[in-house]
């Protein structure tokens, strides 16, 4: 199973504790985001297609090297950003993976303005501007009072990430849209999401599409919502 991370997160922090549980099913590979931990920071910006082609090259790699067996299944799992590679994944390599899981994210998600914003206060101030923010978003309340260390580490990796990879992160979210491409999308599946995690609901009948561009999800994907969830689902919900 390869896993991605989210937005200023290493993959170590956020998939560390589910680790236990996946490792009796899977080999596991994570993959980074310039800059946390072993990935160098990020000279230019990238787009998600270029994501998920350095996701398939590693793969291909990692086959190579005999890390990864030829003719086992491969599936994938991310978060936030990792799960919008997932998406980008199976619209751009279909048939690579037997199933993938698409954590609190979505086939669109913000706006290009938002994310524009974002990168720019980012590069001239730095990550540690969008710490309170992120922190509201990424746990339910409670969370980090009952997960003190889980909810510290990545906390500490938003903080020490590299400003200007960050904001390349946040232009390749400024222009993924992978809507008019989920009806093509026939690989397995699966959305989980928390009740709070916004930009992963489904739409309703009076939802707008230019009000609400990021709730787009294939119509036949399983969602599973993990009560009491935030935007960082996996962690408390591991089991």
């Amino acid at each position: 199973m390869v896993l991605g991370p989210s937005l200023g997160t290493g993959s170590l922090a956020l998939w560390g504790p589910a680790v236990p549980y996946l490792k009796e099913h899977f080999q596991l590979i994570a993959w980074d985001l310039p800059p946390p931990r072993e990935s160098a920071p990020s000279a230019e910006g990238f787009s998600m297609g270029e994501l998920a082609a350095g996701v398939i090259s590693m793969i291909d790699a990692l086959r190579t090297d005999g890390v990864i067996v030829d003719g086992n299944a491969l599936f994938y799992a991310g978060v936030s950003i990792g799960g919008a590679t997932a998406l980008q994944l199976a619209a751009d390599f279909p048939g690579s993976f037997a199933g993938l899981s698409v954590i609190c994210s979505a086939a669109k998600i913000g706006t290009p303005e938002g994310w524009a914003e974002r990168a720019e206060l980012v590069a001239k101030a730095g990550t540690p501007v969008v710490m309170t923010g992120s922190a509201e978003r990424w746990f339910a309340p409670g969370f980090i009072e009952a997960n003190p260390v889980a909810s510290t580490n990545l906390l500490h990796n938003l903080q020490d990430a590299d400003r200007f990879s960050y904001a390349h992160a946040c232009g390749a979210l400024g222009s993924f849209d992978v809507r008019e491409a989920l009806g093509g999308m026939n690989d397995p599946i699966l959305a989980i999401a928390g009740p709070m995690t916004r930009c992963a609901r489904r739409p309703t009948p009076n939802s707008s599409p230019n009000t609400r561009p990021m709730r787009a999800l294939p119509s036949s994907t399983p969602l599973r919502t993990c009560p009491g969830r935030g935007p960082r689902g996996n962690l408390r919900a591991a089991r």
